[in-house]
């Protein structure tokens, strides 16, 4: 089962809101869902019976963020590249285009990712803050290292489609 493809199912992501998730403004707000769930989770104790709502929060930001900003005019920047590579790794098993060399990246980037978790709901658990800063910040350094790797994706993928291609607006 692919992780990705099913959070994809889950957010209900059309072509639409994949337009809108392009834009900058969608893909950099979007970095403050770990700190804020983190944050949430940290602060139970403070927070009591408000952690619940503190909790549906962060899973509405969740859903929303890619829908609420408009699609940008221009997408020859990295947020937007980033958000095109990640549309084509989610559709790798239709086509066979993403180079050996980046799947073998994205998976290790991915392992990486995931070995912070346990760490990170440990620290959460013990509520050991420090713990909860680093493992927040491994798991989001990741994230950007995998955002990053979706932008060379694309870059190198892109002249392979024209449906690809024609996501590039200067």
């Amino acid at each position: 089962m692919d992780i990705l493809k099913a959070a994809e199912r889950l957010m209900s992501m059309d072509e639409c809101a994949w337009q809108r998730h392009s834009s900058p403004l969608s893909v950099y707000s979007r970095f403050s869902i770990l700190p804020l769930l983190s944050a949430a989770l940290a602060f139970r104790d403070s927070l009591g019976w408000w952690t619940l709502p503190a909790l549906i929060v962060v899973i509405l930001w969740i859903w929303l963020n890619p829908r609420i900003f408009p699609a940008p005019r221009k997408t020859n920047n990295w947020a937007s590249m980033g958000t095109f590579g990640e549309r084509i790794y989610l559709n790798r098993h239709k086509e066979d285009l993403i180079p050996p060399h980046h799947l073998r990246m994205c998976r290790n980037i991915m392992v990486l990712q995931v070995l912070g978790v346990p760490f990170w709901c440990f620290s959460l658990y013990t509520l050991s803050y420090d713990s909860i800063i680093l493992s927040t910040l491994w798991m989001m350094f990741t994230k950007v290292w995998f955002v990053d790797r979706m932008v060379w994706v694309y870059q190198d993928v892109k002249d392979l489609n024209p449906v690809y291609q024609s996501w590039l607006r200067l």
